[in-house]
């Protein structure tokens, strides 16, 4: 329970502090947990969407829906977006891409990345029914977060403990570990609309296949903004593929 609530601390902004001191290791093994978080922060998006849908205009419902996830969220994985497409978009050399990964300003690269993911999210869910968009949520945020979390394991850390900026590093995934984040992650498939839309599984995996592989050639691992920005271009590779699948269908 500590692993789940430090994840739930980490990856959101629910005052679960308040409920109980988790001590700083627990927050080393929250990425096995990351899947399940999602439970929480697509659900409460699918909610707004499908709520709102029924007072107001679909786009409208859409972006409230956008508003709920990054409120609940603090904009964390927005900003690693940000941070890696400034790092990875400017960044000469190993050295200066890690420098530029840590500045909390934001630069053009991350400036005009978080318009067109925005832009391409909004559009890709929008052009779905709005209970199919919100089945796509439930399924999407959890496996691709679970996607993401392989980072881990496929890739070492960047920079030291030291170095970081929450001065901790995820530590891989044990045998127990990967159990509970394919639970976590695989189940919420089950909200897929039909069998046919399973094949929108393939897109985060290639989306993973080629970020990491971009990061291990860059900088020889990876960091927590690489964490936040995989997670996103995974989720929206397979709303991208959802949204393949139901206008050739």
């Amino acid at each position: 329970m500590k692993q789940l609530q430090a994840a739930l601390m980490f990856f959101t902004r629910l005052p679960l502090n308040r409920l109980a001191n988790v001590p700083a290791e627990y927050f080393h093994r929250v990425v096995p947990y990351w899947p399940l978080t999602g439970w929480v922060t697509s659900g409460c998006t699918a909610a707004v969407l499908t709520i709102a849908a029924l007072f107001l205009p679909a786009n409208i419902a859409l972006l409230l829906a956008m508003t709920a996830r990054l409120l609940l969220t603090g904009c964390l994985h927005e900003d690693g977006l940000a941070d890696f497409l400034d790092g990875f978009g400017g960044g000469s050399n190993r050295e200066r891409t890690l420098a530029i990964m840590k500045d909390s300003h934001i630069g053009t690269y991350g400036t005009v990345g978080l318009v067109f993911y925005f832009l391409l999210f909004y559009f890709l869910l929008e052009s779905l029914p709005v209970e199919y968009a919100a089945c796509a949520i439930l399924a999407g945020d959890p496996f691709s977060k679970m996607t993401a979390g392989m980072i881990v394991n496929r890739l070492p850390y960047a920079r030291t403990a030291e170095a970081s900026k929450t001065k901790s590093v995820y530590s891989p995934m044990n045998g127990r570990e990967y159990f509970y984040t394919f639970l976590f992650g695989l189940l919420p498939l089950l909200w897929l609309p039909g069998i046919h839309f399973a094949g929108a599984t393939v897109f985060p995996l290639i989306a993973l296949w080629l970020l990491t592989s971009l990061m291990k050639r860059k900088i020889g691992g990876y960091t927590g903004d690489c964490c936040g920005a995989t997670f996103l271009l995974c989720e929206l590779a397979f709303y991208l593929a959802c949204t393949l699948i139901y206008h050739l269908q």
